[in-house]
C-alpha cells in the first residue's frame, strides 16, 4: 500500500521507507505520487500540532494515507528551544549551517554537564477517513562544541547520543545504527506498530 509522506526531504523518506517497508508499505514523496502539495504553514507551538497540520493537508490534497514529522532539537541549557523551531532557528530560508552556528553562539561558555538536550520527533499519520496516528520518539544527548561528521542532516554534527557515549556524533552513525536509536526512528517504529494493527 501506498502512504505519502509530506516532505521534500529524501533523507526523511528513506528513513520511513526502511522501517515501514516490512508491513508492505511504501513511502512515496509526492512528486513520486503524481500530485502537489501545499506548504503548510507550521503554525503550531507543539511539535503534535504541527505534524498534525501537515499530515492532515497532504492527506486532503492527495487522497492517500498521509504520514508527517515535526522534530527538532531541544536544549535544556536553552529552556527547551529551539525545539519545534530548530529548522528555522536562524531565521528563513532555512540553513543547517547558519542554525548550528546559532545554537554554538548560544552555548559559548557553557560548561559540558550543561549542555544536555533531546532530539524530538512526533510523526503523525492522517487517513482518508478521518483516523489519525501518533507517535513519540526522543534521543537524549548533549551538544558538543565543533562539528564532526559528514552523515545524517540539521543539527547531527553537533549532537552526542547518550548510547555511544561521547565517542561518536549522529553525524557519523550509520543508517542501521541512527535507526536503533533516533528521535525519528523510535517514533517510525512505534507509528509503524499502530499501523500494523490498523491493517490486521
Amino acid at each position: 500500500m501506498d502512504y505519502i509522506i509530506a516532505t521534500h526531504n529524501m533523507k526523511k523518506r528513506d528513513e520511513l521507507q526502511r522501517i515501514l517497508s516490512p508491513l508492505g508499505i511504501r513511502v512515496l514523496l509526492a512528486e513520486e505520487a503524481g500530485v502537489e502539495l501545499s506548504d503548510v504553514e507550521e503554525t503550531g507551538t507543539t511539535f503534535e500540532e504541527n505534524a498534525f497540520l501537515k499530515a492532515e493537508s497532504g492527506c486532503r490534497e492527495s487522497g492517500m494515507p498521509c504520514l508527517a514529522d515535526d522534530s527538532g532539537i531541544a536544549v535544556d541549557y536553552l529552556g527547551g528551544a529551539p525545539g519545534v523551531y530548530s529548522a528555522r532557528y536562524a531565521g528563513e530560508p532555512c540553513d543547517d549551517d547558519a542554525n548550528n552556528a546559532k545554537l554554538f553562539r548560544e552555548l559559548d561558555g557553557v560548561p559540558d554537564e550543561q549542555r544536555g538536550a533531546a532530539y524530538v520527533s512526533v510523526v503523525c499519520c492522517v487517513y482518508p477517513d478521518g483516523r489519525k496516528l501518533f507517535a513519540r520518539g526522543e534521543c537524549r544527548g548533549y551538544i558538543g562544541h565543533d562539528l564532526i561528521g559528514n552523515g545524517g542532516f540539521g543539527y547531527d554534527p553537533m549532537f552526542y547520543p547518550v548510547e555511544y557515549n561521547g565517542k561518536k556524533t549522529m553525524a557519523q552513525l550509520t543508517a542501521a545504527e541512527k535507526d536503533a536509536i533516533s528521535h525519528r526512528g523510535k517514533a517510525v517504529r512505534e507509528i509503524a506498530k499502530q499501523i500494523g494493527e490498523i491493517k490486521e
